[in-house]
């Protein structure tokens, strides 16, 4: 059963995973973080996914959720939620570039982060979650249109007529 995690518990959380890995995979999810509150400060972390063997990912989130920020082995991966909608005039996508909808960052020891494109990519991401937000909302279900009415009677039969083929 999953855990519900307090909200205001999760900047501790994120500052948590900031600390385990004790390297330069801290340091650049502490940087990511940074350039993602610079970008849009109304931007909101969260806690996801939590599960029995998983204390949850990272969130990031406005009008819904713009990126994670994850520490692997090797990598700090940023995936963006609707990144295949983005448009990525700087390239930073090196991920997941074969899916549908999801496009992530990865970022090895020793590379640098093109901090202005990271912005832009970050404000086009929260830009589109509020787009659609935005947009017509589709009626709650149980409530439907109106029938049109039919220019012809229907047929109606009675209860116990029998049928002949």
């Amino acid at each position: 059963m999953k855990k519900p995690v307090a909200m205001e518990s999760a900047p501790a959380f994120i500052g948590q995973k900031i600390k385990e890995p004790g390297d330069w995979r801290g340091m650049t999810l502490a940087k990511v973080r940074h350039i993602i509150h610079k970008a849009d400060p109304e931007i909101l972390e969260e806690i996801k996914w939590v599960k029995p063997k998983s204390p949850g990912t990272p969130v990031f989130s406005r009008g819904g959720i713009v990126c994670t920020g994850e520490t692997y082995k090797s990598v700090v991966k940023m995936t963006f939620a609707r990144g295949a909608s983005l448009k990525d005039p700087s390239h930073l996508f090196n991920s997941s570039l074969e899916g549908n909808v999801r496009r992530a960052i990865d970022i090895h020891e020793g590379e640098t982060i093109n901090e202005a494109a990271l912005k832009d990519l970050i404000r086009a991401a929260v830009a589109l979650n509020l787009e659609s937000k935005t947009k017509a909302k589709p009626r709650p279900k149980g409530i439907s249109k109106p029938k049109p009415q039919s220019k012809t009677k229907p047929m109606s039969r009675r209860p116990n007529s029998k049928r002949t083929a």
